[in-house]
């Protein structure tokens, strides 16, 4: 879409957006961070959809065009301004005419550039803001004068919440423990390590004949202890993601049984940690969303934890927009490799320093395979797996790393419905 077109139809849904938003007065939830975002916004929903009518974001519509899409209930148009032209005039309609409407919005709002945020949060005045993880080295610092910036950026929408409204935190994270004293409104914390409003304990892998099947974990409050159990995905972001959704949903009246149950219809998106049978009686941990170096280190401790493999495959590609870091980050999620895995496959410039720490690690040469291309990475891929062999694959979604999960999965027709960007638009990007 070109820039002029853009910004007017970025400006006209804003308007319709933001008109509806006065007419009917939602509650509304805004999901922030670096990581964990689209997650922890889906298990928000299925947490508190089957005790209030609520609408969430469609996949990761977080930026200043996504989020008025998701408030006005319609689709990304792409590249089509026939679509465009017929979403304004819907948008319309609905901003001035429609009769019902969700009692909760949940949205999901991210930043690219200097100034996004601010502009989200001159419209937009959440009820409740969930904040998941601030990184010492954030994706988008490539931007930012600095990672601080990128944080105060990120803040702009805690400080657009309503005077009564409510701030639910990481309590783990250092960085959101140093931003508390200039907050006003009303706090609530989530986290596994640190005692806390919502308290996750012994979370861990679930297995079925001897594979990883899903994830579990205890939350506490108040004294009370309930299990929550997740099918087909893997890893500590689940267990954040619900503790603030159990936050939320008692915040909006859920009771926490209720909301506890509903989270077993979870169904994480597509490219985050989800569990996928490979070619050779192998399991792939599918999180090609994206990557950033705090998230490729999570991904990694997961697969450190998970027992009865093989062997344990990584294949990580570029993580982009980290500026003057990359190199460093690079090299040091590299050096992680050795204790976390066998073999390492590296798609991208930049992951070339993702083998070089890895190297220096001592990780042998010859375990280590290099590719520009993520389908060649992975039509090699399928010559060295072994039965048993679990693979995580991650990168940068500029590498389109579900393109060499699409390659050693058992069942590639299912493509369309297990993988990321399945889109005709993205499909089409060489």
């Amino acid at each position: 879409m070109k820039a002029s077109f853009r910004l007017i139809v970025t400006v006209i849904l804003i308007a319709e957006a933001s008109l509806l938003l006065r007419r009917h007065k939602p509650r509304i939830i805004a999901v922030s961070g670096s990581v964990g975002k689209t997650t922890t916004k889906d298990a928000i929903f299925a947490a508190i959809k089957n005790n209030v009518y609520a609408r969430k974001s469609d996949k990761s519509f977080n930026s200043e065009i996504g989020v008025p899409l998701t408030v006005l209930g319609l689709p990304n148009a792409w590249n089509n301004p026939f679509f465009w032209f017929r979403n304004l005039v819907e948008g319309f309609f609905l901003a001035c005419f429609s009769r019902s409407y969700p009692e909760v919005l949940i949205l999901e709002t991210g930043i690219d550039r200097p100034g996004d945020m601010e502009k989200l949060a001159h419209w937009l005045k959440p009820d409740i803001v969930v904040l998941t993880r601030l990184p010492e080295v954030p994706v988008h610092v490539e931007y930012f004068p600095s990672p601080t910036a990128v944080i105060d950026e990120k803040m702009k929408i805690v400080q657009a919440l309503q005077p009564d409204g409510v701030f639910i935190y990481n309590s783990d994270d250092i960085l959101i423990e140093g931003r508390l004293p200039e907050i006003l409104q009303r706090k609530i914390g989530f986290g596994r390590y640190r005692e806390t409003d919502f308290t996750i304990r012994t979370d861990s892998t679930v297995y079925e004949d001897d594979q990883p099947a899903g994830t579990r974990c205890t939350l506490q409050h108040f004294g009370n202890s309930y299990d929550i159990s997740v099918e087909g995905v893997v890893g500590t972001q689940l267990a954040y993601a619900c503790g603030a959704a159990v936050a939320v949903a008692d915040e909006l009246s859920v009771p926490i049984d209720a909301a506890v149950a509903s989270l077993k219809e979870l169904h994480t998106a597509s490219g985050r940690m989800r569990l996928i049978k490979g070619v050779k009686s192998t399991l792939i941990i599918d999180d090609t969303y994206n990557a950033s170096p705090v998230a490729v280190e999570q991904a990694l401790n997961t697969l450190r934890e998970i027992k009865h493999t093989t062997r344990k495959i990584t294949v990580l590609g570029d993580m982009l927009e980290l500026g003057k870091f990359s190199t460093e980050e690079h090299r040091r999620i590299g050096a992680l490799i050795p204790e976390v895995a066998g073999v390492l496959l590296t798609v991208g410039v930049r992951a070339r320093a993702i083998a070089e720490g890895a190297l220096a690690a001592g990780m042998s040469e010859k375990n280590i395979f290099q590719y520009d291309d993520a389908q060649k990475a992975g039509r090699e891929l399928q010559s060295i797996l072994q039965p048993g062999d679990i693979v995580l694959v991650k990168a940068s979604q500029g590498i389109r790393a579900e393109r060499i999960v699409e390659e050693i999965m058992s069942e590639p027709l299912q493509a369309e419905e297990l993988l990321v960007r399945q889109e005709k638009d993205w499909r089409d990007i060489a």
